[in-house]
């Protein structure tokens, strides 16, 4: 087994010393763009040696214009026939995409014949079309964008060109991050259904449903944390990398461990102080950006109960308001289907996008 490479240094490397002087020499005036974007851990920056097993190993994407396109099988015939079968000690020949298995391929060990790289080729808007659902991005609705795959944003943001004679960088500039009342329902969404069950957490541990009480401490800890991304202007990948990305997170470690310890807390009692305390460590960070008037949240019994709250739903209230005389206005404050963990299939599948833009509408 060669010494791990992260993914992003070895396909920038393999693309710069391999492939690029084969363009060079076959295809001298050719215009193209190249880079890695799209799929995989490695797109993040999130890879290690278990992430090589299936689609991970020296490749990019080569994005042609429509007057080139026709070019693709000759390229990828050129390809095949100078690649080296091995880089860094990678292999760069893979298996057909195994119809089993979602299309996955997987590196082979081979020293002899044809080279089945991991080379995609596409015109930058057959590309858009096939990962995003549309290529036109110059006229995106406020319900076009909660049909995105959040993930997906972030893998495409992510990106990283090593020559981008096509503009694809300009291009996915645009998707970059939410727009404004994208984004202002998005934060709304999160504090209206963390408030939904902001005093449940005590009350089913109060009957003894201990089981009960941590899940729904996961389920508001999981919104406080999509309120960071969001507060920092940051896609969140699906749940994988969900962890990982919040802990790399500009926000302060008092929000952090407030969290950790809200979800690691043996008793009630201590979930309920830390789980509160990440609440308004979140509300005071909202505070501090001036997004709204400053709300000054305050921990503070429930109605008179022995429950502790900061009123989360005041929050939403007062920054649904600023969707008042938008195509949002009025519309159930239920984020996008993408922020709910495990529903990939459908809102990563763009065969969906048309039906989820629908619950905009």
């Amino acid at each position: 087994m060669p010494e791990f490479i992260k993914g992003r240094d070895l396909c920038r490397d393999f693309y710069h010393e391999v492939a690029k002087p084969i363009l060079d020499d076959v295809f001298p005036t050719l215009r193209y763009s190249a880079g890695l974007l799209g799929y995989g851990s490695d797109v993040l920056g999130f890879d290690d040696e278990t992430s090589t097993d299936h689609m991970w190993g020296p490749r990019f994407y080569l994005f042609l214009s429509d007057a080139d396109y026709a070019l693709k099988e000759r390229i990828l015939d050129v390809f095949s026939r100078t690649l080296p079968h091995k880089y860094k000690g990678y292999s760069v020949h893979f298996s057909l995409p195994d119809p089993n298995d979602n299309g996955v391929q997987h590196a082979e060990d081979t020293e002899e014949g044809p080279v089945n790289s991991l080379i995609f080729i596409y015109t930058p808007e057959g590309y858009l079309q096939e990962y995003m659902g549309t290529f036109d991005l110059d006229h995106l609705t406020v319900s076009d964008w909660l049909s995105f795959s959040e993930h997906r944003l972030l893998a495409l943001s992510r990106a990283e060109f090593y020559r981008d004679d096509l503009h694809c960088g300009d291009l996915l500039a645009k998707l970059r991050s939410y727009p404004e009342t994208v984004w202002t329902y998005l934060v709304a969404s999160n504090w209206s259904l963390l408030a939904e069950e902001q005093a449940f957490v005590k009350r089913t541990a109060a009957v003894g449903d201990e089981l009960g009480s941590i899940l729904i401490c996961g389920r508001i800890a999981e919104r406080l944390m999509r309120l960071c991304f969001l507060y920092c202007r940051q896609y969140a990948p699906y749940s994988k990398w969900f962890g990982t990305a919040f802990n790399h997170l500009p926000v302060s470690d008092a929000i952090k461990r407030a969290i950790h310890g809200a979800l690691t807390a043996s008793n009630i009692t201590e979930r309920e102080m830390q789980l509160v305390q990440a609440q308004k460590l979140v509300a005071d960070l909202h505070d501090t950006l001036g997004i709204t008037a400053p709300v000054h949240a305050e921990i503070q019994s429930y109605f008179g109960r022995d429950i502790r709250v900061i009123f989360a739903d005041r929050i939403a209230e007062v920054v649904a308001e600023k969707l008042t005389g938008t195509a949002l206005d009025g519309l159930p404050l239920i984020g996008a289907l993408s922020q709910v963990a495990n529903f990939t299939a459908l809102s990563d599948d763009p065969v969906y996008r048309d039906k989820i833009r629908r619950l905009y509408e």
